[in-house]
């Protein structure tokens, strides 16, 4: 079944402030296939752990650029053991070795990033997506992280039709922080995105 943006929405008032984990049970409970993805960049261990902590086999989704720092692949490396995630790798066609020397990382613009957005996220990401066939996609997508994200909810679709489900959607970094703290779960605020440069432009996956 696909909602309404009618029932979409109302959905979305009714969700509003509710704590992640009843809305994570609500969405399970639509027994539909599941996935979380997961770049493991900051705070996402809450939505890793939310999750797991309903369904401890639900499998996770990384695509890994081949362009993380050490520190978040040395955080990734810890949550997966940690939280003894079902963990799924898709990685680029192409070895960063080799794409440093054919093009190297162009900047936004020049005319060859979009082939370079494509190789290294979005071509992995679709192969991801089209290996599991989600119905069901849950994110840490949040308001205010960019201008397409505040036009969101909890609940979206993507523009494949698959409901994605945002329990943290409302939560600010310190209510973030205070989740993670409760939870004894770590965080790493080195990150690098290859295809942003901008901390506020849309990453290519969620439009």
């Amino acid at each position: 079944m696909k909602y309404s943006a009618k029932q979409i929405e109302h959905l979305n008032q009714q969700f509003k402030g509710i704590p992640p984990s009843e809305i994570i049970g609500w969405a399970l409970d639509l027994r539909q296939k599941a996935v979380v993805t997961t770049n493991f960049r900051p705070y996402e261990a809450a939505i890793l752990h939310a999750v797991t902590e309903v369904d401890p086999g639900i499998e996770i989704i990384w695509c890994d650029t081949g362009y993380n720092t050490p520190q978040t692949y040395r955080h990734a490396e810890e949550l997966i053991k940690s939280l003894d995630l079902n963990l799924r790798l898709y990685v680029p066609l192409k070895t960063r070795a080799h794409r440093d020397v054919i093009m190297g990382i162009p900047e936004i613009n020049d005319s060859r990033h979009a082939a370079f957005t494509e190789e290294v996220k979005l071509e992995p990401f679709r192969r991801a997506m089209r290996t599991h066939q989600p119905k069901i996609w849950f994110t840490n997508l949040r308001k205010g992280q960019t201008a397409h994200r505040d036009s969101l909810d909890i609940l979206s679709y993507s523009s494949e039709g698959i409901l994605k489900v945002s329990p943290f959607y409302h939560y600010s970094d310190a209510e973030l922080d205070a989740y993670l703290k409760m939870h004894g779960l770590p965080n790493e605020q080195k990150y690098f995105d290859p295809t942003k440069v901008l901390a506020n432009r849309e990453c290519g996956l969620h439009q």
